[in-house]
Formats: C-alpha cells, structure tokens, sequence
C-alpha cells in the first residue's frame, strides 16, 4: 500500500477489510445469482481459512444488526452488545481503553448515530492490530527468559 513492496500486518488488515466489506456488499446484491453462488454447500468447503474467517465475522456483524432498527446498521445498544460478547477478551489488549460512547462517536463517521458493516470493520481492525502486537510481545517475552536460561546454565558448566 505504501509503495515499498512489502505489505505491514496493519496494510495487511486495511487489504483485509475492503475485502470483507466487498464480500458483505455481495452478500447483500441485488445480483441473486451471485448470492446463491455464495451459499451453495460446495463453494462452502473451497473457502480458505480467511474467507471463513470473512464469513464468521460478516455472519456475527448481522447476528446483532438485525435485533433493532435498521436490519445493516448497529445501534448503540447492537454495538455494545456485540462488543461485550464478541470482543471481551482481544479488547483488554487495546492499549488505550475507550467506554462504549468513545468507540461509537469514533466508529460513527458519517455521524448518523448508526454503524454500517465497514464502521465495524475499523473497529475489529483495530483490535486485530493490538492483538498481534500483544502476540509479538509475548514471543518476545519468551525468547528474553529462554536467554536468560541458556546464560544460568552456562555458567553453572
């Protein structure tokens, strides 16, 4: 995206998104072909583990859209909802903690007090960044003790 040939995990989730929100966008089509293609049992199981991955997350967007108001947007209260349940444990990672009212207003672009399926997607790119930045510093974590080890038992030699 930046030009330099190599694609960061946040340019990887930025590719990632458009394509979620183009796969949710078809999904929705008017082109009923296109949606029935989408369904069919055997193009289920040529999916690669992304596209599952694309499906859940469009699949768990519409399980809370479609309780209240408009059956493609999140309210407050869907937003929260899906937060709370879907979101609890990668959102302890996030480094600077945001209330529900920060994450709608910031979520909220066009300001409609409504947030559309590529709204979400800020969110959960978000998430998945800190998520792997807490990974690597795990990794980094662990490769520290193991030094430390192989220096102790060096010296006891």
């Amino acid at each position: 995206l930046n030009q330099d040939r190599e694609l960061t995990f946040e340019e990887f989730t930025i590719v990632l998104a458009k394509l979620t929100d183009d796969a949710h966008r078809i999904s929705h089509g008017d082109d009923r072909l296109q949606l029935l293609l989408f369904q069919t049992p055997q193009t289920h199981e040529q999916r690669s583990e992304l596209e599952k991955a694309m499906d859940i997350i469009i699949d768990v967007f519409h399980q809370y859209s479609r309780r209240e108001g408009n059956r493609d947007t999140l309210t407050k209260k869907e937003l929260k909802l899906l937060i709370e349940q879907q979101l609890v444990n990668y959102l302890k990672l996030v480094k600077n903690k945001a209330t529900i009212d920060e994450i709608m207003k910031d979520l909220d672009i066009n300001k409609d007090a409504q947030i559309s399926f590529s709204e979400v997607m800020l969110l959960i790119i978000r998430v998945t960044i800190a998520a792997h930045e807490h990974l690597h510093d795990i990794e980094d974590q662990q490769q520290q003790q193991q030094q430390q080890q192989q220096l102790k038992h060096q010296h006891h030699h």
